[in-house]
């Protein structure tokens, strides 16, 4: 019985130690708010590198602002490795669509291609 118990607890703590699977939305969400904090190393981390080029792109135009950024996730759309989220921001009040696919395990933000249309 108390090896029985030693090994559940072993299983445990390794399981709990792998890396946390997120959901699109939660990924799409911090792109979303480490975009307009311009914390670069989050972004980086949860985008491919074309998507990150294309961020650090137009993040580079966008003016700084003080006030709290607020993202709301509005729906998601999940089809094998692609994923779609769409999410509104406090900044302009305006929703955005991001295409997401998943890359090692994980999902990254991505650009659409050009005429690429999501499910929204």
């Amino acid at each position: 019985m108390k090896k029985i118990v030693i090994c559940s607890l072993v299983v445990l703590f390794i399981s709990c130690s792998e890396n946390k699977n997120t959901y699109p939305s939660e990924t799409a969400k911090i792109v979303a708010e480490s975009f307009f904090s311009k914390d670069e190393s989050v972004l980086k981390k949860h985008t491919t590198s074309e998507g990150y080029s294309s961020f650090v792109t137009v993040q580079s135009m966008i003016p700084e602002s003080d006030k709290d950024i607020v993202v709301e996730i509005l729906d998601e759309a999940i089809d094998g490795d692609i994923s779609w989220v769409k999410y509104s921001t406090t900044y302009d009040g305006k929703s955005g669509v991001f295409k997401l696919v998943k890359e090692n395990g994980q999902w990254r933000v991505t650009n659409k291609g050009p005429r690429e249309k999501g499910p929204f």
